[in-house]
């Protein structure tokens, strides 16, 4: 039997429950497991699950079920939600996007390992491989979640569009496209647009600077609400352990590593830490633009160990817990409000524009990134 495996998130990796299936599916036929985001991909390398899931292709899983419906006799969807009903939302969500979501026999496997956990066929010739888990797994089979034209939640008023987000709890981030746009305050949240930019958020207050940076600032970029990544909450909830990429020996830096003075590739991640591994192929250091940026960007790189030097100015939002930063890393801390700014200046002035670089050294870097930043820098941290 070809078996095809989608997993989202890092929850369901970091619980071992991701893992446990997989070696339980192995034993019926050939795996093939994609997973997709960049989170999930931090915690494919912390589990050392780097030959058993394809992290290199960035497919929303609607897509990864597609791709693999395509070459599979039975698809499986893993995923561990906030809850039960996100999960369940979740699930609705991917399927109905689907082209044709009776072509392969579909098993959604939502929060393995929890007492609430369940099992749901989402079409009729997946009933026999559910049952089939659901027995070796322990986990029961629930009914199949009814499925709506539009399971996004959109109410119109003229020319304003809400989209209400389910399994919101209060003081959570509310991220659109990976921008943090403001905070709950209810658990009943609509993000109100006007025109393609967001005016408000129902049930929570808004973050201006993150409005700002999600229409591209002075370019005011509009986004269509319909289609857009809505999330709340952290990017990674659960513990883990980060396992680094690389000895601290191999760094090209000045005074160390056998490649010591011969250069090397920067790359500049500006708000953007979910590209960050795309970013940063082949670099040797890289500049991070942003507090949350900073660390969620060096937390991906400790993986692969590539130092950094993050601009940052306190407004932290703590998307993720439990970060690392590769040793040999600066952090600048600047006046409120100065990150973009100086973030600004050194995109124009030490990468032309461009998103890469070279530099002989790190220290280099850090002295020409230092004299850029000026009197806006507050402290230094050296990791």
């Amino acid at each position: 039997m070809r078996i095809g495996v989608v997993i989202h998130g890092p929850e369901v990796i970091d619980s071992g429950q991701a893992k446990t299936i997989l070696d339980i599916l192995s034993a019926e036929g050939e795996i093939s497991a994609i997973l997709g985001g960049t989170m999930g991909r931090t915690a494919v390398i912390d589990a050392g699950l780097e030959n058993m899931i394809d992290t290199s292709q960035r497919l929303k899983p609607s897509e990864s079920i597609g791709a693999l419906s395509a070459t599979s006799d039975v698809v499986y969807l893993l995923n561990h939600g906030k809850n039960i009903e996100t999960g369940r939302a979740f699930g609705s969500i991917v399927i109905s996007n689907l082209q044709d979501m009776d072509n392969k026999p579909i098993v959604q496997i939502e929060r393995p390992g929890c007492q609430d956990g369940e099992i749901i066929s989402w079409n009729i010739s997946a009933c026999t491989h559910a049952m089939r888990m659901s027995s070796v797994l322990g986990i029961k089979v629930s009914e199949q979640p009814i499925l709506t034209a539009a399971p996004v939640q959109i109410e119109t008023d003229g020319q304003c569009i809400m989209r209400k987000i389910s399994g919101v709890h209060v003081g959570e981030n509310i991220l659109v496209n990976g921008v943090v746009i403001g905070r709950a305050e209810s658990e009943n949240i609509g993000i109100v647009v006007k025109n393609g930019f967001v005016t408000s958020i129902a049930g929570g207050t808004v973050k201006k600077h993150g409005i700002e940076k999600l229409h591209d600032y002075e370019n005011n970029a509009p986004i269509d609400i319909r289609t857009a990544w809505v999330k709340s909450g952290s990017l990674r909830r659960s513990n883990y352990t980060p396992r680094i990429g690389r000895s601290v020996e191999n760094t090209i830096r000045s005074g160390s590593g056998s490649d010591s003075g011969t250069g090397g590739k920067v790359v500049m991640i500006d708000h953007a830490a979910e590209h960050c591994f795309e970013l940063a192929d082949g670099a040797q250091f890289a500049v991070t633009v942003g507090d949350d940026t900073t660390a969620i960007a060096g937390d991906i790189l400790y993986r692969v160990g590539i130092p950094i030097i993050g601009i940052t100015d306190g407004d932290f939002d703590g998307l993720s817990h439990n970060t690392k930063i590769y040793p040999g890393s600066t952090i600048l801390r600047l006046r409120s409000g100065h990150d973009d700014m100086v973030g600004r200046r050194i995109s124009e002035k030490l990468f032309g524009g461009k998103n890469t670089v070279i530099f002989d050294t790190y220290e280099a870097l850090e002295r020409k990134v230092m004299d850029i930043a000026g009197d806006s820098i507050i402290s230094s941290a050296h990791y």
